[in-house]
This record gives C-alpha cells, sequence and structure tokens, in this order.
C-alpha cells in the first residue's frame, strides 16, 4: 500500500503564545461575552501597533466594512467603487447598506485597485451635480471609494487618494488581509481614514472570527462604537434612535487577539520566508511567476500566490484539483466580483486584468507554521504537474 497523501493546509492558525493564559482569564472571571477587559486592550494594542488614534472591535471584518461605510455616509441607492478581484465581502457589505458596487480593475503590480482606470471612470463616467458627484448611466451617487489590499500587499494607495480628493468621495480601506504591511515607509491603517481588518481564522492573527474599524476622527469613533452596540442611547433606559447592529466582538475573543497580536511580527517574518522560498524556487522555472511585492511596499504575504502561463498549465483548475487531491492546499485566486452571479447586474468598468489574473493565479500553502520540508513538498508537487 502506497503511503498517505501529505495534508499541507493552505493557511491554518498558529497558537503559540498566551491564548489558553488569556482565554482561562475569560473564564475564570465570567468575562465571556461582549463585555470585559480584553476587548478594549485589544483595540488599544491594535490601534496602538499600526499608529491609529482610535479602534473599534467588530464581530468579523464583514460587520467593520458594514459600519465603516455607514459611518462613511453610504446611504441606501448610493455606489461605491469597488475592486473586482477581492473577496466577496467587500462587495456584500456596500450592498448590506443598501448601496450599489461599481467594479473597477486592478493594476499589474499590487494585483490592488487601478488609479488610473478609476481616475478614468469618474472623469468620463459621471458627471457633478449639486456638490455630488453622479454616474452618468445609473444617475445614481458615487458616493465612496473602498480599495482592498490584497493578499497581504498594499494597493498603490496615494494615487486613489489623490483621485479621491478631486471629487466629493470618502475612502474606505479594506485592509482584511493586509494587517502589518508598509505602504512607502509608512504602516497601513495608520493614516487617520476609516481602514477595516479582519481576524478570521486564516488571518496573519486570528481571533477565531473578528474584525476592527480603525480611525483617526473621534467622533466617527463614537459612532462605530454605538453603531456595533444596537445603537443604545441611555445609560440606564434601553433607548434606540437609530438602527444598530449586534457587531460588538466577545471578550473571550479579543483575549485571543490580544495573544496573537504579540506574536504578530514573528508570524510575518515566517510569511515572508515561505514567500522568498517560493520565490527562489518557482522564479526559476520558465512560465512560473510567483507574486514579488512592489519596491514601494513591504507585503506580509497572507497568500502566497503564482501566475502560471498558459503553455506550462493549460488549466489552471485541473492543476489545482490534482494538487489538492495530493494533500496540498492550494486555492484559486478570488473570482473577480463582476463574475458572480448574486452580481451580475452590477456595473463594471474595463476590467480586463482582474480577469487575467483569475485565470492563471493559483495561492500556495503558506500558513505561518509551515516547515521547510513541507515548502519543498509545495514546489515538487507544482513543478512535476506543469508541461514540459
Amino acid at each position: 500500500m502506497s503511503a498517505p497523501a501529505p495534508h499541507i493546509p493552505n493557511a491554518v492558525p498558529h497558537l503559540a503564545g498566551n491564548e489558553w493564559k488569556y482565554l482561562k482569564e475569560c473564564l475564570d472571571s465570567n468575562w465571556v461575552s461582549s463585555a470585559g477587559p480584553f476587548i478594549e486592550r485589544f483595540e488599544v494594542e491594535v490601534a496602538r501597533y499600526v499608529g491609529a488614534p482610535h479602534a473599534v472591535a467588530t464581530v468579523n471584518g464583514t460587520a467593520a466594512l458594514h459600519v465603516a461605510l455607514k459611518a462613511a455616509g453610504v446611504e441606501p441607492g448610493d455606489e461605491v467603487l469597488v475592486p473586482s478581484l477581492t473577496f466577496i465581502a467587500t462587495a456584500n457589505a456596500v450592498a448590506y447598506c443598501g448601496a450599489h458596487p461599481v467594479f473597477l480593475d486592478s493594476e499589474e503590480v499590487s494585483w490592488g485597485l487601478d488609479p488610473q482606470k478609476t481616475a478614468d471612470f469618474l472623469a468620463r463616467e459621471c458627471l457633478a451635480r449639486a456638490g455630488r458627484i453622479v454616474n452618468r448611466a445609473t444617475g445614481r451617487v458615487v458616493r465612496a471609494l473602498l480599495p482592498v489590499h490584497l493578499y497581504g500587499h498594499p494597493c498603490d494607495l496615494d494615487p486613489l487618494i489623490e483621485v479621491a480628493g478631486r471629487y466629493p468621495l470618502a475612502i474606505v480601506e479594506d485592509a482584511a488581509e493586509a494587517l502589518g504591511a508598509f505602504y512607502r515607509g509608512r504602516r497601513l491603517c495608520g493614516d487617520g481614514r476609516l481602514a477595516c481588518l479582519s481576524f478570521n481564522g486564516n488571518k496573519i492573527i486570528t481571533t477565531g472570527g473578528g474584525g476592527m474599524v480603525l480611525t483617526g476622527d473621534a467622533a466617527l469613533a463614537g459612532r462605530l462604537r454605538a453603531l456595533t452596540t444596537q445603537a443604545r442611547t441611555d445609560s440606564l433606559e434601553y433607548i434606540h434612535e437609530v438602527m444598530g447592529f449586534n457587531y460588538r466582538l466577545t471578550n473571550i475573543q479579543a483575549a485571543l487577539g490580544v495573544a496573537q497580536l504579540e506574536q504578530l511580527d514573528g508570524f510575518i517574518e515566517r510569511k515572508r520566508a515561505t514567500a522568498a522560498f517560493y520565490q527562489r524556487a518557482l522564479g526559476a522555472i520558465d512560465g512560473v511567476s510567483p507574486f514579488v511585492e512592489a519596491p514601494w511596499a513591504r507585503s506580509i504575504y497572507w497568500m502566497a500566490s503564482v501566475l502560471l502561463e498558459p503553455r506550462r498549465c493549460p488549466d489552471v483548475r485541473a492543476l489545482l484539483r490534482a494538487l489538492n487531491a495530493a494533500g496540498i492546499g492550494a486555492r484559486p485566486l478570488w473570482r473577480p466580483l463582476h463574475l458572480q452571479p448574486v452580481f451580475a447586474a452590477a456595473q463594471a468598468y474595463r476590467v480586463d486584468v482582474a480577469t487575467r489574473l483569475y485565470d492563471r493565479g493559483l495561492s500556495l500553502p503558506c500558513s505561518v507554521g509551515i516547515t521547510p520540508e513541507e515548502r519543498g513538498t509545495v514546489v515538487e508537487a507544482l513543478r512535476s504537474r506543469l508541461e514540459p
């Protein structure tokens, strides 16, 4: 009988610090729900880490995006500009506001939102009306821009900020995959704009499920805190003047987050080491192009991804199935949102790079705890399945 296929997961949590200790504190003190000392501690420590003045913890990253968009002024019937190449939660959060995503393309260096196509859409497809920017095709107000820092790498943010500054457009950053990354020498999420994080099980640090909104505006932080706790306005009576949400992180989850945050810098170095290994080993193979960070960025390499030329890999999906069958946890890139059935009616503007990346890309196993031997197994499994 042949040996069982190795099982090398794509990205799983690494729990090697004070997780048990802090969770026991929650249980011993009976602070297990959406109140307790670890929640504020987690908010303060994440805010300090990225350099943001304020942080509000949420039950997950999608909830963070939802309340951040509401705090930014997104209203029912508005439109929000979203990159097509991202996880569907980015656009779902727009829809939760009663608004409509408009899908734009990626650029090929960072795989993030293309600043030039974004500028072109606003200049050519929109008009200024009564102090607002309106989409000519739909007649809807374009309220916000939602750039995504994809797979741990910053998008090229400064040109997008410059573009948004020409118009009455809010910016909400989706940094769910990029905690700890640097853009042009400054850490993401510390510039004071609304920015959102995720602490899902496969993220660089995890709270099991969880998210956070970061901002430099104290008033916005207060509104976010109210929105995430059912918007109760009286400390004694249960009075609610606006609709809020049950989006507060629990103390147990925050305790896990505090323990994980203590290890974050080490986690990032291990992720970067895995990406560097794949770049050396696979970059030498004709027809294989590992994703490499831009000179102006320091990626956390939440995912380590490669692009495969058709002559070496005519069918990327068949390759993915073969790798998974062999116990190698490879995964496709995000399916562009303009191709998702749920958003079939949404407007998409000149999206082609995102589709090409999706067609030719895959992400390789990159857990914090992956071993050198497992990395070698992944490389050999991919190499052996390429066309000569």
